[in-house]
């Protein structure tokens, strides 16, 4: 398992994917080719609830060289892009803006345009897996407090704007305008009008 524990999201996908029943999707997942290996590297990673971004996937698969390639990392990423259409992966939240995309699979086991029954795990890398996943925190119980967590954000966000507004308008209203009270507070209601727009647009 990786040291960093899943985020809520992550568990819940991982969840979701382990009690997944067979999908059928509409692109080919044959050995030997981009597909089944880039869904084969996926689930290695996702059975130790780990989950792999676009350059970590290509560095296990394809070695150093052409993980360090911006073409070829390009060439991943519009399969994976493809394999999203069809639902066998999604698309993880970033972590940081900066970072490239994450992965997860929608299930372990599908059947193909071909009608050929892929499977990515077996029955007893599954249990293993489940049974990991029950030493996570509830993905619930992990949203929940992460929810409360970006809800005391937004009230403290809008307890800022309002007294620095109220600081700054106080500073307006006396005989002598003091500027050491009325700039910092203008611009920290700003500030904070931005951020408090930010955490909205994220609800």
């Amino acid at each position: 398992m990786s040291e960093t524990k899943p985020t809520p999201t992550e568990t819940q996908i991982a969840e979701e994917s382990l009690n997944s029943n067979a999908k059928t999707v509409n692109i080919r997942l044959r050995k030997g080719e981009y597909q089944y290996d880039l869904a084969k590297g996926i689930a290695s990673f996702q059975l130790e609830l780990d989950f792999p971004d676009v350059k970590d996937l290509a560095t296990k698969l394809y070695g150093e060289g052409n993980a360090n390639d911006d073409q070829f990392i390009r060439k991943i990423q519009t399969i994976l892009k493809k394999m999203e259409r069809s639902n066998i992966v999604r698309i993880l939240p970033k972590k940081n803006p900066w970072e490239l995309q994450r992965y997860a699979l929608s299930g372990f086991n599908f059947e193909d345009v071909d009608k050929n029954r892929v499977r990515l795990a077996t029955p007893k890398q599954i249990r293993q897996a489940k049974s990991m996943l029950r030493s996570v925190p509830s993905s619930r119980e992990g949203a929940m407090s992460e929810t409360s967590y970006g809800n005391a954000k937004i009230w403290l966000s809008a307890l800022i704007i309002i007294i620095s507004y109220a600081a700054a308008l106080w500073s307006l209203l006396q005989p002598l305008i003091n500027p050491i009270v009325f700039v910092p507070a203008f611009y920290i209601a700003i500030a904070t009008g931005i951020l408090f727009g930010k955490l909205l647009s994220q609800k």
